[in-house]
Formats: C-alpha cells, sequence, structure tokens
C-alpha cells in the first residue's frame, strides 16, 4: 500500500513543470519518498538513503587484511582512506542512494544443500547476464528520472566496482544486517540479492539500521564445505570456493579440492542453509534468467566447451570472469570429484596437453581420483 503522502506528492508533481526546478524547493523528506519508488519502479527490490561514512567499519577490515584473509586480492590493501570516507571517493557526495536486486528465478527448498554430483554448479548470481551492467544502468535510469525532476545535481552510480563498503552502508541504512556469512541479510527477503550505490549530491534524510538476528544460529559456518568462514562474520577468502574459483588464478590447493566439490563457479552453501532464505524472494527481472541451461549442465557436458564455446555462452555473463583456462581447472575438480566413470577418464586423458601447465595439474589429479575410485 503506497502512504498518503506519496499520493499527494505525486499530484504535487503532476501539476508543477519539471524542467530545471531547483533541489531545494523540493521537500527533502518528500523526494526521498518519491526516489524510493521510482526505484522499485525501475525493478530495484528495495532503496534506502546511507550517510557518506563507514569509519567504523576500519578496525574490523584492518584486522581482516592483517590475517591475510584477503589472499591474493591486494587491491583492497589500497584506498582505505575512500573505503572509510566516500566523500573522498566522489567529493560532493552528501547522501547514498543504496539498492538491491534480487537474483533467485525459483525457490530454493528450505535449507537444503542439493546433491547433483555430476552437475556443474554454478552460483545463482552467475546464471544470466552479468548483474554489474544490470545495476549501473538501472542506476543510470534513477539519477536521469530525479534529473527530470529536481533539476541538476551531481551523481555517480557503482555495481561492486570501486573501494566501497557497499555491505555496511546499506546495513547503516536498514537495508539488512551482515550475517555471520559475511553477506547481507533482510528479515523479510533473505540474502540472495546484489547491491548497487548512487552517490549524490543531494541533501536527503538518511535512513536507520536494522537489528541483526542470526542469534546463536550457526548453520553457515558449519555447512561451509572448506571451513572458510573461520568465526563469526570472518571469512578467510583463501579457502572461499567463490574465491577460489572465481578469483583465483593458480593451483588449487589438494586439500581444499574435495570440499569444493562440483561447484565450478561460486558457491551458495552458506546462503541455502541460512533460515533467513525461506523469505528470500524472486527475481522481477529477466536478467537473472539462466543461459545455455547452466541452471541444469552435466560436468561432462560443459567440460566440452571449447575456448569459442566457452567466449560465445558466456558473453554478457560474469562467468568470463575466470576466464577459459581457470574455468576447466574448476570443471577438472568437479570431475574428479565426480562418482567413477570411464566416460570422465576418457574425456580428462583425450585433453591432456591441450591445456596450461595448471589446468593439467589438475587433470591429472581428477583422473587418479576417478581410478582410486575404481578400485574400490
Amino acid at each position: 500500500m503506497i502512504p498518503s503522502i506519496i499520493y499527494s506528492f505525486m499530484s504535487f508533481y503532476q501539476s508543477k513543470p519539471h524542467d530545471n526546478i531547483p533541489v531545494q524547493q523540493y521537500d527533502s523528506l518528500e523526494l526521498k519518498q518519491w526516489i524510493k519508488e521510482q526505484a522499485l519502479s525501475l525493478g530495484f527490490s528495495d532503496c534506502v538513503i546511507a550517510k557518506p561514512d563507514a569509519q567504523d567499519q576500519m578496525p574490523r577490515f584492518q584486522e581482516y587484511l592483517k590475517r591475510g584473509y584477503h589472499a591474493d586480492m591486494h587491491y583492497l590493501e589500497e584506498n582505505l582512506d575512500k573505503r572509510a570516507n566516500p566523500k573522498l571517493l566522489v567529493p560532493g557526495t552528501q547522501s547514498i542512494i543504496c539498492v538491491r536486486m534480487n537474483y533467485l528465478v525459483e525457490s530454493p527448498k528450505p535449507r537444503y544443500i542439493p546433491e547433483q554430483p555430476n552437475s556443474a554448479i554454478i552460483a545463482r548470481y552467475a546464471r544470466g547476464r552479468d548483474y554489474h551492467k544490470v545495476m549501473r544502468g538501472r542506476l543510470k535510469t534513477l539519477a536521469s528520472k530525479i534529473r527530470e525532476k529536481v533539476g541538476e545535481f551531481e551523481s555517480r552510480p557503482f555495481a561492486d566496482s570501486a573501494p566501497i563498503f557497499e555491505k555496511s552502508l546499506a546495513e547503516s541504512a536498514g537495508m539488512g544486517w551482515t550475517g555471520k556469512h559475511t553477506l547481507l541479510i533482510h528479515k523479510k527477503s533473505g540474502s540472495f540479492f546484489v547491491l548497487g550505490e548512487l552517490f549524490t549530491s543531494l541533501e536527503l534524510p538518511f535512513d536507520q539500521p536494522a537489528t541483526a538476528h542470526c542469534g546463536s544460529c550457526s548453520a553457515c559456518i558449519d555447512i561451509c564445505p572448506t571451513q572458510a568462514i573461520v568465526e563469526p562474520y570472518m571469512l578467510d577468502a583463501r579457502k572461499c570456493i567463490a574465491y577460489l574459483t572465481i578469483e583465483y588464478k593458480g593451483i588449487i590447493p589438494e586439500e581444499l579440492r574435495e570440499g569444493i566439490g562440483n561447484r565450478i563457479f561460486g558457491c551458495d552453501d552458506c546462503q541455502l542453509i541460512c533460515p533467513w532464505n525461506s523469505f528470500a524472494k524472486i527475481a522481477t527481472i529477466p536478467d537473472f534468467n539462466p543461459r545455455h541451461g547452466l541452471d541444469n549442465i552435466s560436468l561432462l557436458e560443459i567440460w566440452r566447451w571449447d575456448e569459442a564455446t566457452f567466449l560465445a555462452n558466456t558473453e554478457g555473463s560474469p562467468i568470463r570472469r575466470t576466464g577459459f583456462q581457470s574455468f576447466k581447472r574448476n570443471i577438472a575438480i568437479g570431475l574428479g570429484n565426480a562418482p567413477y566413470s570411464i566416460d570422465i577418464i576418457e574425456a580428462l586423458e583425450k585433453a591432456r596437453d591441450q591445456h596450461d601447465e595448471i589446468v593439467q595439474v589438475h587433470i591429472d589429479w581428477a583422473i587418479q581420483q576417478q581410478l582410486n575410485k575404481q578400485l574400490l
């Protein structure tokens, strides 16, 4: 139900000229409510207004860096001043419009991790179009709508593309709370969503933070296949399947390969087990719909992709981020972890000497894993 104040506000604007009206002529609270309505109409699942200040995040983040949990993501060590003070990143910023987009296309079974050992498991956010492009495009449209209404102001959109504590900014404005798996959780929408920000020079009232509701639950910590959540709210990327299968380009430590299982791009286990995701909402835009059957494709089928097929089937997809060779490396691990199959052994042996040395290490390991199962 739309509050009556918004009805009266919309009626006000329908009777007034829209071009080049100074921002100061608008009531800031009414403008904030109107912006939220526009955000929802563009397909965003939520919209809050955050204060451009993240100083309180620095002590924990510096401890995270000190422990080396950021692995080889050395860019996280840079621009700490801008992370803490967004006004240094975009001078003139007075408020940050934080939005989120749901990306599930079907509701998962509550607190259940599917057992599909021959399937190539890809994180749900990555099965469709690259959300970064979707998010930035719609944030630009939101900025244009605001500009048409109030006149010129400074704005800049972001979607995981700059040194920004985006989760903490959204959290500080009530979009949810940070769960023990370090992802943002919304009480009525779970955590299957992605975030974006529009830095603005608008002086808008800030929203208030929500309360946390993880309580004594440790389901996400307990379920993590590689025990990457080393303590509540602290994740060691060096063990995280999302990092290992997407960001990391080297030889994956042998002791972590069994835990990776058949997850070839990212991992959803800590979210699937979270009780709050029984309230997870379905995406309202088609961009997140799976492409090329990536929600139901076998390890052997995707293993047979050559580089041209990989590039064609991942055009406009976040999967491009990992690169063809690392993608093959990940699938090889999945094949090694799959139930014994002579077809798998033959497919792996056929690929010998067709890839770089890093992939070859994982092919050799996978063949040995298959042969070991044959002897059982």
